[in-house]
């Protein structure tokens, strides 16, 4: 019998997800973690920058337990006179050493934040409403959980774009096999039955 760990079950996808997102970055150039990808901009080291500051915020101010208390937070942080999206890329003076490894710390704080509090423990959203502002640990875990998992298909997709690298992690790609032409002609495939379905 294996006996239910809410919290380690919890605490085991949100490690996943940010796992994922970090090995996205691997093996490209400073301009192609930077490059933006959609109409809004979308990168690969903007996403890891907008995550960090995502624990830091929930699991860090929401629960008593701020990250930036020895030095001053950064400009982009929601206490500062930040520019709109300033969260989500990566200025050139912002090195990819820098944004992962404060992701790392992130995940530090945020694990010693969950292992110190139960699951039902209360802890006030700055940020939010003050008519919803108090919540669950058990609540900004799922949140952090399904916001993380969410810009990790985001840097799926990002790289893809970038060189054609595909997987859920490094060691699992979870595709179904086949070369570049059977990809091509399974796309040429899915535009063919695109247009006849907007064709009938």
């Amino acid at each position: 019998m294996t006996e239910p760990n809410p919290k380690a079950d919890l605490l085991r996808y949100l490690q996943d997800a940010r796992g994922a997102l970090l090995w996205k970055l691997e093996e490209l150039s400073e301009y192609d973690v930077r490059r933006p990808l959609t109409p809004t901009g979308t990168n690969l080291l903007g996403l890891v920058k907008h995550v960090a500051g995502v624990e830091l915020g929930y699991f860090g101010d929401t629960f008593g337990r701020p990250y930036f208390v020895e030095e001053p937070p950064p400009s982009w942080w929601y206490t500062e006179d930040a520019e709109p999206n300033a969260d989500m890329w990566a200025t050139a003076d912002e090195s990819r050493e820098q944004i992962a490894g404060l992701y790392r710390a992130a995940w530090e704080h945020s694990n010693r934040t969950i292992e110190t509090l139960a699951l039902d423990a209360t802890g006030q959203v700055p940020w939010w409403p003050e008519e919803r502002r108090e919540v669950t640990l058990h609540h900004i875990l799922v949140r952090v959980i399904a916001d993380t998992q969410r810009h990790a298909g985001h840097a799926d997709i990002v790289r893809e774009l970038i060189d054609g690298s595909v997987g859920l992690t490094k060691r699992t790609d979870t595709m179904p096999e086949g070369d570049q032409d059977w990809w091509e002609n399974h796309r040429r495939r899915l535009e063919r039955v695109a247009r006849e379905a907007d064709d009938s």
